[in-house]
């Protein structure tokens, strides 16, 4: 039986950079308790031949070959800027 200690509580907290009251640490070391006893019980499940799951409901993932499009002429883009253009490329202040 795993036993969420006050301690571990207030390990815990700290490191989250958390202030728990004294009521709050606990509560919840009795709740991560309980969690943890809950786990054990799960851990006495037969799962060898399981497959493992990642989702229920049936839906499969919906894949497409790409395909490479031109969105336009890169010249026709370059002149509807009004900032320089320099190399085929337009020229931003630099940021920092």
């Amino acid at each position: 039986m795993v036993k969420i200690t006050d301690q571990t509580v207030r390990h815990v907290a700290k490191l989250a950079r958390l202030h728990l009251t004294e009521a709050e640490v606990e509560k919840f070391s009795k709740q991560l308790s309980s969690v943890f006893e809950y786990i054990e019980i799960l851990n006495e499940v037969d799962t060898e031949n399981v497959e493992p799951t990642a989702q229920v409901t049936g839906l499969k993932n919906v894949l497409r070959e790409d395909k490479v499009a031109r969105f336009c002429d890169p010249e026709e883009l370059l002149k509807c800027t009004p900032l320089p253009v320099q190399e085929n490329q337009i020229r931003v202040k630099p940021v920092m």
